[in-house]
């Protein structure tokens, strides 16, 4: 090794290089052969670098901590991945495990957590709450809407209400439930505002609608934006529908005319969707069981909303029918398994039935019952609109825009007549309903033709008290009407 310490200059130190073996043979005695081995280059080799080599492979930079004395790896972000590889990466990952494992299983139990106690809390909801209000009386409304109010709609203070609705000023519609007025948001949205009167069920069917409505969101069913229980006054605070009601459509003379066949098929359609998430959608099955036209609300463009939910009874999936404590519903709309006992159990097909109801009076633009005949007449409605079905004009040689609107006007009576079967079991499901109104009319075969099974209007009026044009009451089983 060179020692000639006298041709260094001052600020220079000893230093111990390697030097490759070819270059033992120099002499180093001199100065410039020192200079020249050390220009030629030296290997240099760090502890651990192989964790160089992983750190350059992840697009970082390798470098060297001199306060630790060990490897460091500079990311390309800028960052530093914990200080120094090895013993500083594994210290990294040990955070972030003791920090993240933790975490997600305290998130995921909360979400277990949560989703039993919803699941629990709607279950007694539904089949306890109902009937505990029906024993007990008005007092526990309150009590029960204190217990689930996180779990319902936005609530409102009857003076809100007052405030909302401009002190009931603008009176939409009445009936029996009470009236509705139309009101407005702080935020400007539109709303009508159902003020009840007072309950003659002690406050069952105030309840069935916000624990129905109040936890659906589907764009053919009306949005309950909250409702008031400060009392003795209950309201219901409902999206509001500036075309009214399908009822209020088919009421006027050549509904047809009004808004057009295509778009009345639309309007079926969106019912029929409706339903079918009501029967599907739901973790649990929701029977409506009192569809009507009154119940079906258009908004400005007549998308159609299924409304009022005070009958419905909602059941576990895995059940074929439901038990009913007495028929509801609609004279003229409920199906006849709800009051004859001998047809079998009330299910989704119920709401079928009424359905096909409501669909063959779209098409004919009539109530439900002869124009020719009072209401003591034993002739059947569908009866009467299947004999109509086998006078269809011939459309050879028409203009194209009115066979295309009498094929989906004849297509709408056919499945309003399957619908319509006496026998539950022969109805088609809601989906079913929906791919035959999307298809074509020639696929869809002859129904039978419907059973007289019905009763005269009068004699049912007389046997069973009913919700009709805005009246309400209680419904009893019909144990007069056991047979066909």
């Amino acid at each position: 090794m060179y020692s000639g310490d006298s041709a260094l200059p001052a600020s220079c130190v000893h230093a111990a290089l390697p030097v490759e073996p070819l270059e033992l043979g120099r002499n180093f005695t001199h100065r410039d052969e020192v200079l020249a081995v050390l220009n030629e280059g030296f290997p240099l080799q760090w502890d651990n670098f192989t964790d160089c080599w992983e750190c350059v492979r992840e697009g970082g930079r390798c470098g060297y901590n001199k306060s630790t004395g060990n490897i460091t790896c500079f990311c390309k972000y800028g960052c530093s991945q914990g200080g120094y590889l090895g013993a500083g990466r594994s210290k990294a990952w040990k955070i972030i495990l003791a920090v993240v494992v933790p975490t997600t299983f305290v998130l995921l139990a909360g979400l277990v957590a949560f989703i039993k106690f919803r699941s629990s809390a709607l279950s007694i909801f539904n089949n306890l709450s109902i009937r505990s209000i029906s024993r007990s009386g008005n007092a526990d409304v309150e009590e029960f809407m204190k217990s689930y109010r996180s779990m319902l709609p936005t609530d409102f203070s009857y003076i809100a209400v007052r405030k909302i609705t401009h002190g009931f000023k603008e009176k939409l519609g009445e009936g029996g439930y009470g009236n509705v007025y139309k009101g407005q948001l702080p935020n400007g949205q539109l709303v009508a505002a159902k003020l009840l009167e007072k309950s003659k069920n002690n406050g069952r069917d105030f309840v069935n609608e916000v624990a129905t409505i109040g936890r659906i969101h589907h764009v053919n069913i009306i949005r309950l934006l909250g409702f008031c229980c400060d009392s003795p006054h209950r309201a219901l605070i409902y999206e509001f529908m500036p075309k009214g009601s399908l009822g209020d459509l088919i009421s006027k003379e050549e509904i047809i005319h009004t808004i057009g066949v295509p778009r009345l098929l639309k309007v079926a359609i969106g019912i029929a969707r409706g339903i079918e998430y009501l029967h599907q959608g739901c973790e649990r099955r929701i029977l409506h069981l009192d569809i009507k036209p009154q119940n079906v609300l258009l908004d400005n463009n007549f998308h159609p909303k299924i409304s009022d939910f005070g009958l419905a009874k909602s059941y576990s999936h895995k059940d074929s029918t439901v038990t009913l404590t007495g028929a509801r519903g609609t004279v003229g709309y409920i199906a006849p398994e709800v009051f004859m006992r001998n047809l079998g159990g009330v299910s989704h097909k119920s709401d079928v039935y009424s359905y096909g109801m409501v669909l063959l009076e779209m098409v004919m633009g009539k109530k439900n019952e002869r124009p020719e005949t009072d209401h003591s007449s034993k002739e059947y409605f569908p009866d009467w609109i299947y004999d109509q079905l086998n006078q269809w004009p011939d459309l050879e040689g028409e203009d194209v825009v009115i066979e295309e609107d009498t094929s989906i006007s004849k297509k709408m009576v056919l499945v309003g007549l399957w619908c319509i079967q006496t026998n539950p079991v022969n109805r088609p499901s809601m989906s079913t309903v929906l791919e035959m109104l999307s298809g074509e009319v020639e696929r869809i075969e002859m129904p039978p033709k419907p059973l007289l099974f019905s009763p005269p209007r009068q004699q049912l009026e007389c046997n069973i008290s009913y919700t009709d044009s805005g009246r309400e009451g209680s419904l009893h089983t019909l144990e007069t009407l056991q047979s066909v």
